[in-house]
């Protein structure tokens, strides 16, 4: 166990282990802090054993691949390993405030929900090394202060925005989809319908597809659900040709390039739609959904295990709620 203790100016730190005693004086507590635990990790055989960057490749290889976002979770790690020069130091050196260093530096390049991701990822990494493979005593991330996300976006789409976005994806409603681009307005309407995420939509297998209903074998957070099927969604899906095994031929990428695409013209005869994203949709299918269903029901539709989340969609006006009495 280190002590620090005042020493003048600065802040003394002592650490023994093992029979071995080190002291140093520094500028700042926290410094003194960091100082102390290196020292003790070295003291105590841990340093060069495994660095960081270890960990994240043995998380990557054992970890990721049990997750959803696997793809993201690898390429994220990879780039934290390349960036940040912490990676190459032993894990058991590795403290707190260098963590919190990497965190400011990344809020300068990103967004904070980004910044919050990637914490949440190392935190993951430094989890693993604790409890499963022994390589930390405790993780450096405890106690580590989170940036703030802004508030989840909740954007309402209008109808002539839909219309400029089929157009500009050579899509007419009710015809059978012929090119990538018009699967992807089937699916976006089919989004609109059903409050299914993208990646669930595109996903979607026909063996899982049934009269009313379809079923998501492995969602977002983990769970299988069952999606109903409205009348105008069961018609989407009866204007896909059956053939393979899945229901539309499109991958996220390809989806992100030719939205992306088809965007910027919609946007020169409707200006709002540069600022629509394809997953805008989820948010005004709930909001429709929230006028036929009740909290309960909408929140076993679209996968919330908190309802109280959905309150946002049930926000009506007191003129509204006395034509109701």
């Amino acid at each position: 166990m280190a002590t620090i203790r005042r020493h003048g100016k600065g802040w003394r730190a002592e650490v023994c282990v093992k029979r071995q005693r080190r002291s140093r004086v520094l500028p700042t507590k926290a410094e003194a802090a960091a100082w102390a635990l290196r020292q003790e990790a070295e003291l105590s055989g841990q340093v060069g054993h495994h660095t960081l960057a270890e960990a994240m490749a043995r998380y990557a290889r054992e970890v990721a691949p049990k997750h959803r976002g696997e793809r993201w979770e690898r390429l994220r790690l990879d780039a934290i390993a390349r960036g940040w020069d912490c990676a190459r130091l032993g894990i058991a050196t590795i403290t707190g405030p260098q963590v919190a260093s990497w965190r400011e530096d990344r809020l300068r390049e990103v967004s904070p929900a980004t910044v919050a991701r990637e914490l949440t990822l190392l935190r993951g990494v430094f989890e693993a090394a604790r409890r499963d493979w022994g390589w930390i005593k405790t993780n450096p991330m405890q106690g580590l202060r989170w940036p703030k996300s802004p508030p989840a976006r909740r954007r309402r789409i209008a109808d002539a925005e839909i219309e400029a976005m089929l157009a500009a994806l050579n899509y007419r409603r009710g015809e059978v989809p012929a090119t990538k681009a018009q699967q992807v307005a089937v699916a976006f309407l089919l989004a609109l319908e059903t409050a299914m995420r993208s990646g669930e939509i595109l996903a979607l297998r026909w063996q899982d597809v049934r009269e009313k209903a379809v079923t998501l074998p492995r969602t977002k957070n983990g769970d299988a659900r069952d999606v109903p099927l409205s009348p105008a969604a069961r018609d989407l899906l009866a204007l896909l040709p059956r053939q393979g095994e899945s229901v539309f031929g499109v991958s996220g990428a390809l989806r992100d390039a030719l939205w992306r695409k088809a965007r910027a013209s919609a946007a020169q005869a409707v200006p709002e739609v540069a600022g629509l994203h394809f997953h805008d949709s989820r948010a005004e299918a709930i909001w429709r959904l929230s006028k036929r269903l009740d909290v309960l029901e909408l929140a076993r539709v679209i996968g919330h295990r908190d309802p109280r989340s959905l309150l946002l969609y049930y926000n009506a006006t007191a003129e509204e709620l006395a034509d109701r009495l």
